[in-house]
């Protein structure tokens, strides 16, 4: 017996969408090729590839003698406070002197004029003198802090723990602003970039736990970080992030990733 066509039209209706596996490639949370900003000699290459570094780790260093010279003496220069303490001390002297020798000109004949105004003059003096050195002081921090930017912009360091990849540079050689000497992956944490189309990313929020399965069978667990609010005009796709956590690093940037979702077709 044939179904009639609003049976058949509600079975079409009620009936769950399929699942379908929407594949996309896993990306390291961090993949960086790093860069001296000045120019010099390498004196130093301190890790090498496959070696995990921490955060902060020295990787490569310049030779920095005339800037660790040059940092030294702005210390020196800087710690010498024996004028200024020596003025301080002067201070607590003279503006006892010059306070009493008011007192006293105050008093008829007790003490001339010219003799409170010396004390005056000298307490006056010295005062000046110890704002000279104060500020002349503060100059001298800055001067020091920027001699030990300049030291430290010769060393590059990891600005997040990782593993190397490639070290591009050897001691010797001649490194340029702007040239890569070191790159570095930290693949602790991944994310899966996968296209979805729009009417699926719809129903997709940030936050939402979803599961990952990678390329060989191994599935995780995994957190949307993202459901871009962009629509590619061309495919009507939408690109949508799950995060999740690499333990052991057993898993390789790079690989393929699949989420299972309701709706769509095969991708």
């Amino acid at each position: 017996m044939n179904a009639s066509p609003l049976l058949l039209l509600f079975t079409l209706t009620t009936a769950p969408a399929l699942a379908a596996d929407y594949v996309g490639i896993v990306h390291a949370r961090h993949k960086l090729s790093l860069s001296l900003p000045v120019t010099g000699i390498v004196a130093k290459v301190a890790v090498e590839a496959g070696q995990r570094v921490g955060a902060g780790q020295t990787l490569v260093q310049l030779d920095e003698r005339p800037q660790a010279l040059e940092e030294q003496r702005r210390r020196t220069q800087f710690e010498d406070q024996s004028e200024l303490r020596a003025t301080e001390e002067r201070l607590k002297v003279v503006q006892p002197l010059a306070e009493d020798a008011r007192k006293l000109a105050a008093s008829r004949g007790a003490l001339s004029r010219e003799d409170a105004a010396r004390n005056e003059l000298d307490f006056i003096a010295t005062r000046g003198r110890l704002a000279q050195l104060q500020v002349q002081k503060a100059r001298e921090k800055l001067e020091l802090q920027l001699a030990e930017a300049d030291r430290q912009q010769r060393r590059l360091a990891a600005p997040v723990a990782g593993v190397v990849t490639k070290v591009g540079i050897d001691v010797g050689e001649w490194a340029k602003p702007g040239d890569t000497l070191v790159e570095l992956v930290d693949a602790s944490v991944l994310h899966l970039r996968v296209n979805i189309p729009a009417a699926v990313a719809r129903k997709l929020k940030e936050g939402q736990a979803l599961p990952v399965h990678i390329d060989g069978g191994e599935a995780v667990n995994g957190t949307i970080s993202l459901v871009s609010p962009v629509t590619d005009a061309a495919s009507g796709l939408v690109e949508v992030r799950v995060r999740f956590a690499n333990t052991g690093g057993r898993i390789a940037a790079g690989s393929k990733g699949i989420v299972k979702l309701d709706g769509g077709a095969t991708k």
